[in-house]
């Protein structure tokens, strides 16, 4: 997967080391709890920046990286090449071990 999300495109700036892209759209009961793991998360790693999307006001980035379903996490690097893609709500351990493919 070589695909780029750069700051200009998701509308933030990149975390220093990796960023935590969170797709989520309001009524997702899985996307709150999604963000909390991911804050906890980027809160606990130097350099990790996390980026929550609202999907109904992005649909054109989301159309652009086939997001299908909420929550769906994007892990990118430094440069914001994507390293790691899941959809539905994810375990903290799993984001710790995505991230390392990232920093």
């Amino acid at each position: 997967m070589s695909e780029f999300v750069g700051a200009e495109r998701l509308g933030a700036e990149l975390g220093e080391r990796a960023t935590l892209v969170q797709f989520s759209t309001a009524f997702c009961q899985p996307c709150r709890a999604t963000r909390r793991t991911l804050a906890e998360v980027a809160a606990m790693v130097d350099g990790v920046g996390h980026v929550e999307i609202d999907a109904e006001e992005r649909l054109d980035l989301v159309r652009e990286l086939g997001i299908v379903r909420t929550p769906t996490v994007l892990v990118l690097d430094r440069t914001g090449r994507i390293v790691r893609r899941a959809a539905g709500q994810p375990r903290r351990a799993d984001v710790i071990a995505a991230l390392g493919q990232a920093v």
